[in-house]
């Protein structure tokens, strides 16, 4: 999928079954690099950014297939390298993730500083402050980092609490689980993906005390064993889904879900009018007005998900009276504004927060996905708009949705796809 076509304006109606979670799904693959043995996870997504992890894996010289039943088949036992491939590295960040478990199981880590969505800023400072407070010997050089310990040693790290960084708590769990000792980890994320990769290390045998909280106490063990795992749902493909019906007028369920994991996001879709019916694993959302405008600010879990950001800013372009959008988590998530104003929309970014004027219509035109969240939203948008939108680069949505089209379609959009030039390798060779 490439450039992306929508007649706007039809109402999504039906159910939608949303696929394992991206974010929570590219840990899990990371830490089993910590088995010596074999891992099996299931609810794994097909998307451009699971398929570059097993590469990235099978670069290391682990075996990583998908089994004909959907399992995604994982055995580090045949690791022969540490060093990651800059090719791969370049074209995701949470590719650094093989950091940690690399450095743990065979001390030695050498890998290129991350590429990824142009989102704005996001250092791996807090990685390798973490891997030297764990005693590693760090070297940064030529654009890579290269790490090296005999075993690390238990500390007490301390993450930045306005951030609660999510990559790092991740890369710091694992690399900590075979340290010597015991680490505590203050300030550590709590999102659903976060905790969902502690409790898999618990089930393969390391000692993870406060799976869950900010502060977690992990003792180091010398083995990981082999396990089978089911990845949580993508909340944020399912808000996705559930901003989508609001902004046609439509009614979506949305399955398999936690909605413990939406909480927040259920309570910005209420205040601007929708009608919320919840289950014990769906959600459903029904919608027959233009929403009223609110304000919201990105935060780490439980507070508002940064990714979900530009999917409500369209909700918002649209809605009655002004709100505020606050952006605390990234500082190019509004890459999206320019597009959705050659849309229509009134809106205007400073000083890190976007004032949204509602306007009755938007109306369809050629734009440019630059990230994933970005391109999603301009799905959204090219739904809700009358008349015809185009949207080019839609590849980088097949990197965070797996066949976004195609459910949209089941419910009802007329949406369709187009190939265009892809400079990046095809995905299929990680099918077998």
């Amino acid at each position: 999928m490439s450039r992306i076509t929508i007649h706007g304006g039809v109402p999504l109606r039906g159910t939608v079954r949303v696929s394992g979670s991206k974010n929570g799904s590219l840990p899990l693959l990371a830490a089993s690099l910590l088995v010596d043995g074999e891992v099996v996870l299931h609810n794994i997504p097909h998307i451009r950014d699971i398929h570059t992890m097993i590469r990235m894996l099978r670069a290391l010289g682990a075996r990583a297939e998908f089994r004909e039943d959907g399992g995604l088949v994982i055995d580090g036992s045949s690791i022969n390298s540490v060093s990651a491939p800059y090719d791969l590295v370049r074209r995701m960040r949470g590719s650094f993730y093989v950091a940690g478990p690399l450095l743990a199981r065979f001390g030695e880590a050498h890998v290129p500083l991350p590429g990824g969505c142009v989102i704005g800023s996001r250092p791996v400072d807090f990685h390798i402050r973490g891997f030297k407070a764990l005693g590693a010997e760090v070297e940064e050089k030529h654009g890579a980092m290269h790490a090296t310990a005999q075993r690390m040693r238990g500390t007490r790290i301390y993450m930045d609490p306005r951030l609660r960084s999510v990559g790092a708590t991740v890369n710091l769990t694992m690399a900590a689980c075979m340290a010597e000792g015991t680490t505590v980890i203050e300030n550590a994320s709590r999102e659903p993906e976060v905790v969902d990769c502690q409790k898999f290390l618990t089930a393969a045998g390391a000692q993870i005390q406060g799976v869950g909280t900010t502060t977690l106490r992990i003792t180091g063990v010398e083995q990981l064993h082999g396990l089978e795992w089911t990845a949580i749902s993508d909340r944020m493909e399912a808000g996705t889904f559930l901003i989508a019906a609001a902004l046609t007028r439509g009614e979506v369920t949305v399955e398999p879900v936690d909605p413990e994991h939406m909480s927040m996001v259920i309570d910005v879709l209420e205040q601007a009018g929708c009608d919320i019916r919840l289950a014990e694993r769906s959600v459903t959302l029904s919608m027959d007005d233009r929403p009223d405008a609110v304000d919201v600010m990105t935060a780490p879990y439980p507070g508002y998900p940064t990714d979900l950001q530009p999917n409500t800013g369209v909700l918002m372009s649209i809605a009655r009276g002004a709100s505020v959008i606050e952006e605390t988590i990234f500082d190019a998530r509004f890459n999206y504004v320019d597009e959705l104003i050659r849309m229509g929309a009134d809106v205007r970014v400073m000083d890190g927060a976007a004032i949204f004027k509602g306007v009755p219509q938007l109306f369809g035109a050629p734009v440019v996905a630059t990230d994933i969240r970005a391109g999603a939203a301009l799905i959204l948008a090219g739904l809700a708009a009358e008349g015809e939108t185009e949207i080019s680069g839609g590849a980088l949505v097949d990197r965070g949705y797996e066949d976004i089209t195609g459910k949209l379609s089941s419910l009802g959009a007329r949406i369709a796809t187009a190939p265009e030039a892809d400079p990046e390798t095809p995905d299929d060779e990680c099918l077998v």
